[in-house]
């Protein structure tokens, strides 16, 4: 730990909680279409970009399943309640992001959302200044749980993957960390971890608050 040049923090489910948000706009845009849809679908789409969600529709309801349309109509119905109630940040992350700031360690985004997602919360938020990049599911050809975006993001930096801490809260975020050569450390947001992802990973937390105390005993900056 004393060797830690970069952190990647995930986004959805991680650094705003913005999973229950997406449950209940999928569940509403697929009830309009009598769609079944519950979370047992949900969790398979969790870290998953839009290529590899898609397939998850595709299988669960057939090749004539309306994605575009469906996608169409989450994002307007996403805007609708961000516009309402704003974006919720997670509990911690700005402390965290505080304690970081000093720290000769680099800070980056890798999530499975879009480029246009990210804008748009990165917009209402004031937190674009606390990273040294954001790498986008849209942006890479392979979806976690691949670790592609994690490569690219450490790639980018010239950061040692070895010197590498993921922030993730899916099952596929910790699987791409892991495979990745990277240190794993997993905060869950909706779903509770399997055995399997818990063997992955190389911390458990339970709010980024929790990181933020794990660190300041560990780093010795």
């Amino acid at each position: 730990m004393k060797d830690i040049k970069l952190i990647i923090f995930d986004m959805d489910g991680l650094m705003f909680d913005t999973e229950k948000i997406s449950f209940r706009v999928w569940k509403e845009v697929l009830d309009r279409y009598n769609y079944r849809f519950d979370f047992s679908i949900f969790s398979k789409m969790l870290g998953s970009n839009l290529s590899r969600i898609k397939d998850i529709c595709i299988t669960e309801y057939g090749i004539d399943f309306p994605f575009d349309l469906i996608v169409e109509e989450r994002y307007a119905l996403t805007n609708q309640i961000i516009k309402k109630d704003g974006i919720p940040i997670k509990e911690g992350l700005r402390e965290l992001l505080e304690f970081l700031k000093p720290l000769k360690i680099k800070k980056a985004v890798a999530t499975s959302s879009s480029r246009y997602r990210v804008n748009m919360f990165f917009a209402k938020t004031d937190l674009y200044k606390y990273y040294d990049y954001i790498l986008c599911g849209d942006e890479v050809s392979k979806s976690k749980p691949d670790p592609e975006i994690f490569l690219k993001v450490a790639h980018k930096l010239k950061c040692d993957v070895k010197n590498t801490i993921v922030l993730e809260d899916s099952e596929v975020g910790i699987t791409a960390a892991y495979k990745g050569g990277m240190i794993p450390f997993l905060i869950p947001d909706m779903k509770k971890p399997n055995k399997e992802t818990l063997d992955k990973c190389c911390q458990y937390f339970t709010s980024l608050l929790e990181v933020k105390q794990y660190l300041e005993k560990t780093l010795t900056y």
